[in-house]
């Protein structure tokens, strides 16, 4: 192992801010360093870099006790990124960079070609070359960030500590510098801890994590064991839906904002839905006060993982078959209890084209249907358009088209209003009439 924090606790005066932590990295790992504000991630950064030494426990560097080593070893071996750098004078960005070539130089001797080589090499690879002449104070956020993390790769370390590294950068800047950190990672065997507080960019670069509560460490491990929803929910008290991402295939976290308490609007919405189109849309209908329910949807679906989160009653279908009759007949009755039906853009193929004959179902049924068209259906039909002349004929039917999930709301809100007036005036209807008067079988969709 080439870094082991054994037993580590850390305090500030008397309060203890890490308590036994421990953990080994070996070359070539990536490790997440994850946890709620508070909780200890940059304080154990500090005490692996000498900034704070530890109250209790040791930290080893190639088996040797880094408080023993002298601050030139360590920093040959061992280099930072921190959250916040400020710098006093405004030297020019090569000069910063250069920086990062103390420890390979003797006291008081100037830089040889070969650490311009190398602060030219990082320059390169962190994209600031063209800024090599500019002062720093002159750079904006994300660039000065850039200088940072170019003077730590100039120190040739075997070990990258990043705290909060990508606080400046914006999202293309963000993914190359990432993507140039795992680089050598991988092909370096550069040993990377770094504090995140995106799961997602934790998860597409980390090969393991570990997860920080009250400064002692709830879960470590490989990705799928610590970024899970239980483990999220219970250390930063927020519901989130963790699944695969479908590009990646690495794991995708989607944080849900607390349930709302709007009142029940006593109505009940059957989403026809798939391939993730209405993942969001389950939980805005659900905080708005409608009872939902979807299909037909395949076990598997990233909408059958939202709905089974949120406990909406679904019909299913076995991943990546074809609706079969039984199932379809299952999703009508479904729809046939439903005040609304709400058909997204979902993809449409040979396999979920019966979806697609049950909104035109419901129209006929007379139950009122809005179709959210954010994608054109060619764009999205792969039934050799047979999908297109379905959607043509719900709209001639008198479905609803909306562009997004706004305008969705905004109708159903007003949809809600009619139905409860038509109730009112039901119900003073059948006030005044006899008993024998009272139709036997009256069906009014709540």
């Amino acid at each position: 192992m080439l870094l082991n924090v054994d037993g580590v606790e850390c305090r500030y005066g008397s309060v203890k801010v890490l308590d036994d932590v421990s953990l080994s990295v070996k070359g070539g790992d990536f490790v997440g360093i994850l946890g709620p504000n508070g909780s200890g991630k940059t304080t154990l950064l500090k005490s692996i870099s000498r900034i704070l030494k530890p109250h209790k426990g040791t930290i080893l560097l190639n088996e040797a006790d880094i408080y023993s080593l002298k601050s030139t070893d360590v920093a040959k071996q061992l280099a930072v990124v921190p959250q916040d750098t400020s710098i006093g004078f405004n030297f020019a960005a090569l000069d910063i960079v250069l920086m990062g070539r103390n420890p390979h130089m003797k006291r008081f001797q100037m830089e040889s070609e070969k650490d311009m080589a190398v602060a030219r090499k990082v320059m390169n690879l962190t994209n600031i070359w063209h800024l090599a002449e500019r002062p720093i104070n002159e750079l904006s956020g994300g660039e000065k960030q850039r200088v940072i993390i170019a003077r730590a790769l100039a120190q040739e370390p075997k070990i990258l500590l990043l705290d909060e590294p990508l606080t400046h950068l914006d999202i293309v800047n963000q993914l190359e510098i990432m993507d140039l950190v795992k680089d050598l990672c991988v092909k370096e065997k550069l040993v990377v801890l770094a504090v995140f507080h995106d799961f997602n960019l934790a998860a597409r670069y980390c090969n393991s994590a570990v997860m920080l509560k009250k400064g002692k460490i709830f879960s470590a491990g490989s990705l799928t064991e610590v970024l899970t929803s239980e483990n999220i929910k219970s250390v930063f008290n927020v519901d989130a839906i963790v699944t695969k991402h479908l590009v990646t295939n690495s794991v995708f976290v989607i944080p849900l904002s607390p349930q709302k308490s709007s009142p029940s609007k006593k109505c009940s919405i059957h989403l026809i839905c798939g391939a993730g189109t209405g993942t969001a849309l389950m939980k805005v209908l659900l905080d708005e006060g409608y009872s939902v329910t979807a299909g037909v949807l395949n076990v598997l679906d990233t909408d059958f993982e939202t709905a089974q989160f949120l406990k909406i009653p679904v019909t299913t279908e076995a991943p990546f078959s074809p609706i079969t009759v039984k199932t379809h007949k299952a999703n009508l009755a479904m729809i046939s209890e439903a005040s609304t039906v709400v058909l997204t853009s979902v993809p449409f193929g040979g396999g979920n084209l019966q979806n697609l004959e049950a909104a035109l179902a419901a129209v006929k049924m007379g139950i009122p249907t809005f179709v959210i068209e954010e994608v054109p259906i060619e764009r999205r039909d792969f039934t050799g358009g047979k999908a297109k002349a379905l959607l043509a004929e719900l709209k001639s039917k008198g479905a609803e088209f909306v562009k997004d999930k706004n305008e969705l709301l905004s109708l159903l809100n007003v949809s809600v209003e009619k139905l409860k007036i038509a109730k009112k005036e039901r119900d003073r209807i059948l006030d005044h009439l006899k008993p024998e008067e009272v139709p036997k079988k009256t069906k009014i969709r709540w």
